[in-house]
């Protein structure tokens, strides 16, 4: 369904764009891309990532082997890194909530938000699986961590605004692909490897449903559209910031290379600014000009902030290197 004439009104301002008319007026957009969506999406099964033969007892009820650190090949980034990531992923009934509020349970919007869960569900499933299969992490502070974060939920800062919520998944999606997928690289493992590449692709397809609904506003509502980019840009947080102990294993996730500053904005941020040309975007109003101002100040910013990020990360590197040199 759409409402064709609302979006070519010439009295139609940005004001007069709420969340409402929004979802009603990007409707067939939605059907398209969740008709793209299903056509490209390949199914696979979790279960055939899990090396079920090496599963074996815990200690406990079943008085089964306790855990050891030396009993897996994952490497401790990669530990640190999968233990976020399926933190993260835990909390999908939040997501979940927050997505069905915002863009309803009928219709193509509703679809795509039931579709967009059930392959989430799978990430968290199969990670979780792999971990304990292979005894890659404590399974009680994994489970403890699991019941701490869940339990404070999730509330999305972008949840007063349609627009937002749709320029933060853009962005979000690309965000959590590239970290699974470096987190694969890092993990030491190469099943894991594979296990997160798959993943990582059900991301990618999310990102592209999202942009493309993102340029789609971009140009029904170009005011308020790049509003939505530049707040979310310049304030972005991942969904993980809440699970215990998230900024020291961020850090370290930082350093060694899985995600960090010149992650976020070589491969993050710019891939989905230059896709929708967010910078060259013209027929704004005095509105969507500041907005778009803010953008590119913001980003010259944090470029430069990644710079001297990365002298950091390698002189840290350096030392780490000398001291294992000099043992």
């Amino acid at each position: 369904m759409t409402i064709a004439p609302v979006q070519s009104s010439p009295s139609l301002g940005s004001s007069g764009w709420t969340d409402t008319r929004l979802i009603l007026a990007l409707e067939e957009v939605v059907e398209k891309e969740l008709n793209r969506h299903l056509g490209v999406a390949k199914e696979w099964m979790p279960h055939e990532f899990v090396p079920w033969s090496q599963g074996r007892d815990f200690d406990g009820v079943l008085g089964g082997e306790a855990w050891n650190v030396e009993q897996s090949q994952v490497t401790p980034l990669g530990r640190v890194s999968l233990v976020v990531n399926l933190l993260t992923e835990d909390n999908l009934p939040s997501y979940h909530h927050e997505i069905a509020t915002m863009f309803g349970r009928e219709g193509a919007w509703g679809t795509w938000v039931h579709r967009w869960t059930a392959e989430e569900g799978r990430h968290g499933i199969a990670i979780r699986d792999f971990l304990l299969a292979t005894r890659a992490v404590d399974p009680v502070e994994l489970e403890r961590a699991r019941m701490s974060h869940m339990s404070e939920g999730f509330e999305s800062d972008n949840s007063h605004s349609m627009l937002h919520s749709v320029a933060y998944v853009a962005f979000q999606e690309l965000a959590t692909r590239i970290s699974h997928r470096n987190t694969g690289k890092h993990a030491g493992d190469p099943l894991c490897d594979q296990l997160l590449a798959k993943i990582a692709n059900d991301e990618n397809l999310h990102m592209v449903f999202y942009r493309n609904l993102l340029k789609a506003a971009l140009e029904i509502a170009p005011d308020q559209a790049m509003r939505a980019i530049a707040d979310v840009v310049t304030n972005f947080r991942m969904p993980g910031h809440g699970i215990p102990g998230f900024e020291r294993a961020a850090a370290q996730i930082a350093i060694g290379g899985v995600y960090n500053l010149r992650i976020h904005h070589d491969d993050v941020l710019q891939p989905v600014l230059r896709h929708l040309r967010v910078m060259e975007f013209g027929g704004l109003g005095p509105e969507g000009l500041v907005a778009q101002n803010e953008l590119g100040v913001f980003l010259d910013g944090l470029d430069s902030q990644a710079r001297k990020f990365e002298e950091r990360q390698a002189a840290l590197l350096a030392r780490r290197e000398a001291r294992r040199n000099a043992g």
